[in-house]
């Protein structure tokens, strides 16, 4: 019999299942942070923090004399706060490059201060509840995290785009060419459904059938935290969904438990986040190769250019499912490029 789980209930129960998993393999005193904060946090933050902490004993018994001979079993919870500032500022400067199963791992900016917000929110819990007396993490500053360009597409780059889907097919032959014909409709629909949403990806492959409504140019998007809300659409969106649903989608007989899913892969499968992702760069990188373009610039290039036609960023904010409006402010409410480009002209240097 069919599964009738949707793609969300599945995914929260898959890591679920995987968060017990890892638990296994931190110091049974974890379970107690994991459970309490389950009420305010998703199943999938709790399997990254649950890594992020494994990472941080493994650290101890690897690098710090006191827990050489330790097992991961031996940690008691007293020896949080056995450890002292420079201890967790050694952890910090271990997670820039570390060794892992004979790989070096290195962290950006950005995972540094995950994992480090990970650990600062471990001790918080045993603190708060008075079941350790010291929280060295406090005493810490965390990485500062520095703004980044945000890569987006510009107008002509997001028309080359989807041009180059529809009409790549004539620079391809023999099994090429019978791929790209058999993946161009969904394809093209992807892309213009990411570049005229703005939804994430993983909001995409969440679809179903039954969550695109035509009558009102609607799709049905489970969001961060599981709400769900309608994100609208125009009619190129909606002309491309329809190609796709009516033509190459109708033509799939889907595995099992796959059957309501939107997108499908050649497999027959509901499409998944690594998928899209590897799709949206094989095409970027045949139109834009200077600039690495995945399914989040593509969130950044609706982003901008609905604030640019609207100037309304608490429009922005709610369409995109920010529940932070500030976020919002700090990547789209920014000086744009044409008013950058303006400046270097403005100042002379040499009176003509």
């Amino acid at each position: 019999m069919a599964d009738t789980k949707n793609y969300h209930d599945q995914t929260r129960i898959d890591q679920t299942i995987r968060l017990r998993e890892v638990l296994k393999s931190l110091p049974p005193f974890a379970k107690d942070y994991f459970r309490a904060i389950e009420p305010k946090s998703s199943a999938k933050t709790r399997v990254n923090y649950a890594y992020d902490i494994r990472i941080f004993f493994h650290f101890l018994m690897e690098c710090n004399p006191v827990y050489k001979d330790y097992t991961i079993e031996q940690f008691k919870v007293n020896d949080l706060e056995k450890l002292e500032p420079v201890d967790i500022e050694e952890y910090m400067e271990y997670l820039k490059v570390y060794e892992k199963e004979n790989e070096l791992i290195t962290n950006s900016e950005k995972g540094l201060a995950r994992k480090m917000s990970a650990l600062r929110s471990f001790y918080s819990y045993y603190y708060k509840h008075q079941i350790i007396t010291k929280n060295p993490t406090l005493l810490v500053d965390m990485p500062k995290l520095h703004d980044k360009a945000i890569i987006r597409l510009d107008t002509d780059e997001v028309a080359l785009l989807l041009d180059f889907v529809e009409n790549g097919g004539s620079q391809l032959t023999g099994q090429a060419l019978a791929y790209y014909n058999k993946t161009k409709e969904r394809d093209l629909a992807i892309l213009t459904l990411l570049l005229g949403t703005g939804i994430r990806v993983s909001e995409c492959v969440g679809l179903d059938l039954s969550d695109v409504d035509f009558k009102n140019n609607g799709i049905t998007v489970t969001r961060k935290g599981g709400n769900q809300m309608i994100v609208y659409f125009g009619d190129e969106v909606a002309d491309a969904l329809l190609a796709y649903i009516e033509g190459s989608r109708k033509r799939i007989t889907p595995l099992s438990g796959h059957e309501n899913a939107l997108f499908l892969s050649t497999q027959k499968r509901r499409m998944g986040v690594q998928a899209i992702e590897n799709m949206v760069k094989k095409y970027a990188r045949q139109v834009t190769p200077n600039k690495k373009i995945t399914p989040h610039k593509l969130r950044s290039t609706y982003g901008t250019s609905l604030y640019k036609e609207t100037g309304d960023i608490y429009l922005v904010a709610d369409v995109l499912g920010h529940k932070d409006v500030n976020t919002t402010k700090k990547h789209y409410a920014a000086i744009d490029e044409n008013r950058r480009r303006r400046a270097a002209s403005a100042v002379k240097l040499r009176e003509v």
